[in-house]
């Protein structure tokens, strides 16, 4: 058998002789068919096969070796002598898996078997490739395609398990997402991984959840990783915003959603994400305003609209709930704006001006137990001369309520003037005054007869200026020795208030007679 190729020829009188040729007389070129051997091409052919292989057994030697880039590079060498061997793509395909370059072993996988549909180690690269990119159903195709053409392959049947494994974990977990149940995605998300590793759906999934959870840092290390591979991965984009939007840099948010959109602008989430971040933005601004202008009415309401927005975004939720508070207290509502500061503090614990307007709130309602707890939580926190102070205010007045409260005694405020002092003793004194409960039970009797002695108490430090001041300042009033709650004599206080005859009463007092005993008469 022959076969024929082209080849040039020059037609003149001789090649090799130049001067036979008239001046400027050029020679001619033609192509004619030169047959060739088959053997000839045979014996090429054999040579590409045989510098194949040897470019293989180099490839060979550099992956057992380890050096999976210098047998990627001999196996393409081989591919390229060789091009219809499908043992080359396999050998590079799993070269590439081990440079955990998936997609790019998928496809070497996939030519290997189109050259020999019954090269079974083909068909496992195939499935372990369509598994680590996360592709569980194409796996099992091409697991069980080994099965039929060696079912007692104990690779393939265990790859076979790991897929049912992977598709019974992206079912719990979309059915942890719709409920909302994000730690139980994430720990479904993490076992998928494991099976398949470089799946960047089930990555940004978790990566999601992470988000929702809070775990901002986290999420944003898994979208950082997808972004470094391919930086027009609109899910990846699309995460990387939710984490600025969640931490409350909304304006830094939008634009990554905005360019999630550039890159695919049917994603649902991005657009939704988008619009919600401006209107959380809007609303939360138009509050801030109107409560500057002191419409503390109109401003709870819109802080009120702006937390209905979006549920999951914990830190600017915060901060929301912490603002509604002020509105609140300058509402003269205190125990919403305590029960918003709490709120707040729920969704973020280190959040310092909650539980500083929170430990305010519980001074101007003589919560002061729950004040300092606050007071200590921020100076554990920031240690600095202003929360030193607040804290230190805090213990005094707690300090302070533990002892008699003489003000609420006598039924007055903190701030009576020595006339009311005077006028709530006169009235106390003869409300509780023993005699006028002398026909009362014993125990009324002896109930009244305390509250007699407090007022006393009561009225003795707070009609003189020296006393009420080391009162008013927190000491204990026994520290110099010049009162002592337990030696006032109330009655002694009451006869020199009431100068003996006053006001129509008259009082015996004579020796025998006691605290109990006295004679008390209305006029």
């Amino acid at each position: 058998m022959k076969t024929f190729f082209k080849r040039r020829l020059v037609l003149g009188n001789d090649v090799t002789t130049p001067s036979s040729f008239p001046e400027g007389k050029k020679m001619a070129a033609v192509d004619i068919d030169v047959p060739v051997d088959a053997e000839s091409q045979l014996h090429n052919a054999g040579d590409l096969e045989r510098q194949a292989e040897g470019f293989k057994e180099q490839g060979n030697v550099f992956y057992s070796k380890k050096d999976y880039s210098e047998a990627f590079n001999y196996y393409s060498k081989a591919i390229d002598a060789c091009p219809k061997n499908a043992s080359y793509y396999g050998n590079r395909a799993a070269t590439l898996m081990m440079l955990c370059r998936f997609r790019e072993a998928l496809e070497d996988s996939q030519q290997a078997v189109r050259l020999d549909d019954c090269f079974m180690k083909g068909h496992l690269r195939e499935g372990k490739c369509h598994l680590s990119l996360g592709n569980a159903m194409a796996a099992a195709r091409c697991f069980q395609k080994v099965l039929d053409l060696e079912p007692s392959n104990r690779e393939a049947q265990q790859e076979n398990k790991n897929a049912e494994t992977l598709l019974e974990f992206e079912r719990l977990a979309d059915f942890g997402f719709e409920k909302r149940d994000f730690r139980k995605v994430v720990y479904c998300m993490d076992r998928a991984l494991a099976l398949a590793s470089a799946c960047h759906r089930f990555k940004i999934l978790k990566a999601e959840c992470l988000a929702l959870l809070g775990r901002y840092p986290e999420a944003q290390s898994v979208a950082s990783d997808i972004l470094r591979m391919d930086s027009t991965n609109a899910d990846a984009l699309y995460v990387r915003g939710l984490c600025l939007y969640y931490e409350d840099c909304i304006d830094k948010a939008v634009q990554f959603f905005v360019q999630a959109l550039r890159m695919a602008p049917d994603h649902e989430k991005a657009r939704l994400a988008c619009r919600n971040a401006k209107a959380l933005k809007a609303k939360k601004e138009e509050g801030n305003l109107t409560f500057k202008n002191n419409s503390y009415e109109a401003a709870y309401r819109l802080y009120s609209e702006a937390l209905r927005i979006d549920p999951n975004n914990i830190k600017t939720n915060a901060k929301l709930y912490c603002n509604r508070a002020a509105a609140g207290a300058k509402m003269n509502k205190p125990d919403q704006a305590i029960e918003d500061c709490t709120s707040a503090i729920k969704l973020d614990d280190t959040y310092t001006k909650a539980y500083l307007r929170r430990a305010q709130c519980f001074m101007n309602t003589e919560q002061y137990e729950e004040a300092v707890r606050d007071y200590e939580k921020v100076y554990q926190a920031e240690k600095t001369s202003d929360h030193k102070h607040l804290l230190k205010t805090a213990k005094l007045e707690l300090k302070k309520s533990k002892r008699k409260d003489y003000y609420k005694v006598l039924g007055v405020g903190k701030n009576a003037t020595d006339d009311e002092i005077k006028k709530a003793y006169r009235k106390r004194a003869l409300l509780h005054h023993p005699d006028r409960h002398s026909a009362a039970t014993p125990e009324v009797q002896k109930e009244e007869e305390k509250k007699f002695k407090e007022v006393g108490e009561a009225f003795t430090v707070l009609s003189d200026p020296k006393k009420k001041t080391r009162y008013d300042n927190g000491h204990d009033l026994g520290d110099d020795g010049t009162f002592d709650g337990g030696d006032v004599d109330a009655n002694n206080i009451f006869r020199a208030f009431f100068g003996g005859h006053a006001g129509g009463f008259t009082f015996d007092s004579s020796a025998d007679s006691g605290p109990g005993n006295m004679f008390f008469q209305f006029g």
